[in-house]
């Protein structure tokens, strides 16, 4: 998280101020993280949300909050709080514009990561206790808890309000200054990363014993190995910034010496990268999720192809292309065939009728029937594998 100042009427002495090692490389480097990680997150949000309506998992709620709450961590850390406040306005904001962001900055740190929580707890109820997470785990109760959680961030957030600025802190820290960065650790690393280990070891305990017992492998290993990775690059990424925080509190200040100024730069830079891996994780372990990906973006090329140029029709049809505009005006659905056009034109020709027995025949009559209902039903829903139709308990990515 990057730290603001609490005022812009500064009245620390200047002559012991550390200097900034990396330059403008942190400009640089938060403006890539921006351009490339909003992008991604919102893909992967909406990319979510068709699963989560599809499928009714729990899981695809939980991991839908997270891309919500990274979207807002990037938006009020990464943009308002250093390229907006810091590099662009160079820190001449009211102070009640600072206060305030601290507040929505903290909401959004504690919110991502407490769904993470969640996610953890989710899976381990899951594994562990299957019989009693198919009693308890399901949409409606879920998204009211994402929703409780959202809004104890929001209250955990508040205190932050008074918050003082590391970076400006030249003098020892005061007793509220301790407490709310010792509140801030505790709450956005030491106690979810305790969670994090305890639940993760016995999952894994878990699943070694049902592999020496030679059992099937469980249908939810890919969500299992997903909820391994995203839970350990956060402790990765966050561990150097609490570190530095106690160092700030106990040993250096970041104003007057240059060394903690560079390592608190360093580990901001490397906890914000956090918000945007998770895309790139996904698509790592999920089948699932890249071809709910490929999904979203098909749509959105198809869309901008029809509202582009797609309208114009050309003088002279081809075949394929008469039967494709033949059959749009009666229903008729083939995969592979390109619409140019919705203007009503004739019966279908009889020569193509082969090509679309169902739904307009040989004599041109015009009314639609469905393909086959048993081949309909036997298919799962897109952006499903054939194993994935499963019970409401089983969670698969």
């Amino acid at each position: 998280m990057v730290p603001v100042p609490n005022s812009t009427a500064v009245t620390w002495p200047e002559p012991e101020r550390s200097p900034c090692m990396v330059g403008i490389f942190p400009v640089v480097y938060y403006s890539v993280l921006l351009g490339l990680g909003l992008p991604v997150n919102i893909l992967t949000a909406v990319a979510l949300s068709r699963l989560a309506t599809r499928t009714k998992k729990s899981s695809y709620w939980y991991l839908l909050a997270l891309t919500t709450s990274d979207i807002l961590t990037q938006v009020f850390i990464i943009f308002v709080g250093f390229i907006l406040q810091t590099a662009i306005l160079a820190r001449a904001v009211p102070r009640a514009f600072v206060h305030i962001v601290n507040v929505l900055e903290f909401t959004a740190n504690h919110a991502s990561i407490w769904v993470t929580v969640l996610l953890t707890v989710d899976r381990y109820v899951a594994l562990c206790h299957p019989l009693r997470y198919r009693t308890v785990s399901y949409p409606r109760r879920t998204r009211r808890i994402i929703a409780a959680v959202f809004a104890v961030a929001l209250a955990t957030g508040i205190p932050f309000y008074w918050w003082l600025d590391a970076w400006r802190d030249a003098d020892p820290p005061t007793a509220l200054d301790r407490v709310l960065k010792w509140v801030h650790c505790v709450t956005i690393y030491f106690l979810p990363c305790s969670i994090f280990l305890a639940a993760n070891s016995v999952i894994i305990h878990k699943l070694k014993q049902r592999g020496r017992s030679g059992g099937r492998r469980p249908h939810r290993g890919k969500t299992t190995a997903l909820l391994l990775a995203v839970t350990a690059v956060f402790i990765v990424l966050w561990a150097p910034r609490t570190a530095v925080m106690m160092c700030h509190l106990y040993v250096a200040s970041v104003k007057r010496d240059w060394r903690v100024h560079l390592a608190l730069d360093v580990a901001n830079m490397a906890a914000m990268l956090n918000t945007t891996l998770n895309f790139f994780l996904y698509c790592f372990v999920s089948d699932t999720f890249r071809r709910a990906v490929s999904e979203v973006l098909r749509a959105h090329a198809w869309h901008g192809l029809r509202h582009g140029g797609a309208r114009l029709v050309s003088p002279t049809l081809s075949p394929s292309q008469l039967l494709g505009t033949a059959c749009s005006a009666r229903g008729c659905r083939h995969a592979g065939v390109s619409v140019l056009t919705q203007h009503p034109v004739g019966p279908c020709p009889r020569d193509a009728a082969p090509l679309c027995p169902q739904s307009c025949g040989a004599g041109g009559g015009g009314s639609s029937q469905p393909l086959s209902s048993s081949n309909s039903a036997a298919k799962p829903p897109p952006g499903l594998g054939p194993g994935e139709l499963r019970s409401p308990g089983e969670e698969a990515m």
